[in-house]
Order: C-alpha cells, then structure tokens, then sequence
C-alpha cells in the first residue's frame, strides 16, 4: 500500500470527514454550476439562489419564484383546477397522458405555470409564473388559457401584469391547439394595453421559441436576468438557414440588449425592488388616463 492510499483510508475513517461528506450528501452545500465554488445552501436559498462568488443565477422553481417577489401572505392563486388533457391522442416514446402523470407527480404543479395575484411591496399585481421544470415550461393549451385568464382579470381588475418566462416553447404534444395560445394570449394582452394597463415580461433562461414569438415580447417594458439565453430557433437551424456563422453569444440578455431588443437587465436580487418602482411610477397615470379618456368620450357625444 502506497503512502497515498494509507492516507486516503485514515480520511475515510475519520468521523469528521465522514459526517462533512454526510452533510454535503444531504443537500446542505451546493456547488455552483458555473464557478464551481461550494456554497451553504441555506446562504444561497437566501440570496435567491445566485451565486456569491460568481452571480451565476440558479435555477428557481416557480414557487420559490412566487416566494421571491410576492409580500407574506398576499397571493391569490388563479385557476388552479385546470388541468391538461390529451386531445390528439399523441404519442412518442410515451403516451402524452403518461407524460403528463409523471411531470404532475414530479412537480405537484398541474402544468408549466402557476398564475395569482398578490402584492410587490404593497402594489397590487397580477403574476404569471412558468416553471421549466414541467415539459421544459412548454406551452401548451393550459398554460395559454391560464395566462389568458390572468391578463382578463387583470384588465377587469386594472391590475399591471408581469410574466416571468421560462420556456422552451410551444408544446409539440398539442400540435395547433398549442401554436393557438400565442394568439390568444397576445390578444388578452392588446385588450390590456389599450386599457393603458401596464405589462411586464421578465425573461429568465431559457426563453425561447412560440414564448419568445409572442408574450415574451410585447411587454411595454421587457426585463431580463443577467446571461439568460433567448431567442426563437436554436443556433445550428438559424446557421442552417442562413448559411452565415452567427456571433458568440447572440442568443443572450446582454446581446438582446445591446440590439435594443430588451430595455433592462435586473439581477434576481434586485428584481421585486426593480418591479415595485416600475408599477409605482405607472400607477400615477391611471387616474390621469381615465379623465382623459372621459373627457374625449363626453366631446364625442356632444359633437
């Protein structure tokens, strides 16, 4: 036996070093996908999930997501007895109703978004969450009609709107019915805006695909977190297509903002203080709006 291996074996059986590999096993250190760099967990919980050392930005489920911006004991969740159905019939490797079981029973989500209102730092909003973790947060019937609700309601309501996507796009298991939500959502949205009601999107990674083509996009302020990937097609069918070599990094926040494509990039950290300014500063121009438009309405009746 080596003097290597004879020092190896004394660290195993040393009861400290043991119950250090115990601890890191039960989930109480996280190693930063990025920088590599160990982290508490209670530590990186606590600072929304982004790395100290390096501001990589961790995946988040869309509960936590809701525990981030939402103030203790203000969300009303929307329409949360809708659930998937399996019209076409579809499957792949699996039955699509299969499918579905399985990403339920992994999640306790009934499909890829929770959706509720509640209050940012006092301010009244309505919330739309995509969790990636469901089908890739695909889009499918579901999702469509629950974000659809929420943005009716909201307009109902006169409450802003802010989405957070996270979506690798349409939902190929529901073939046309899913490409359907991207206008019906931008059309519950257009009915939003000219109710002069405001609209966030926040584009975390992934945002891709029909999301990217439709909602993710028609913000009156489009917000995005700090190397999120965005865009439409992958890089190797965009290539293809183009038959050009693309720049590195194209499909990124910083890119997108470069191109004038978003209008900010707010680190998660920062993100509800972000949002409660946002909805304040717009909040004065309801009532200012709405004399306006009345005023207009009793000229038209008198001419």
């Amino acid at each position: 036996m080596s003097l290597f291996d004879w020092f190896a074996n004394v660290r195993k059986s040393d009861p400290q070093v043991q119950e250090k590999q115990r601890e890191i096993a039960d989930g109480l250190w996280s190693k930063c996908p990025s920088c590599g760099v160990l982290a508490y967990t209670k530590d990186l919980l606590a600072n929304q999930l982004v790395c100290t050392e390096c501001g990589h930005h961790l995946a988040v489920t869309s509960s936590q997501r809701i525990r981030q911006l939402i103030d203790d004991s203000s969300w009303q969740p929307l329409n949360e007895q809708i659930i998937p159905k399996d019209p076409l019939k579809f499957c792949d490797r699996k039955n699509y109703s299969d499918r579905l079981s399985d990403y339920q029973e992994k999640t306790g989500l009934n499909d890829a978004v929770q959706t509720g209102t509640g209050l940012i730092d006092g301010l009244p909003v309505a919330l739309g969450v995509m969790d990636f973790r469901f089908m890739g947060g695909s889009m499918g019937s579901v999702v469509g009609e629950k974000l659809a609700r929420l943005i009716e309601h909201a307009t109902l309501e006169r409450f802003p709107v802010v989405i957070i996507c996270a979506s690798g796009g349409a939902r190929m298991q529901e073939g046309m019915l899913s490409l359907m939500q991207m206008a019906k959502i931008s059309g519950a949205l257009s009915c939003h805006q000219k109710a002069k009601l405001l609209y966030i999107p926040v584009l975390t990674h992934p945002t891709t695909g029909g999301v990217t083509a439709s909602f993710a996009m028609l913000g009156d302020l489009i917000l995005a977190e700090p190397k999120a990937t965005i865009g439409f097609a992958g890089r190797r069918v965009i290539e293809q297509t183009l038959r050009e070599k693309l720049p590195e990094g194209f499909q990124t926040s910083e890119y997108l903002l470069q191109h004038g494509f978003i209008d900010a990039i707010i680190p998660r950290t920062q993100l509800k203080k972000t949002l409660a300014q946002l909805i304040s500063l717009h909040q004065p121009f309801f009532p200012i709006m709405n004399h306006i438009n009345s005023h207009q309405s009793t000229n038209n009746v008198s001419i």
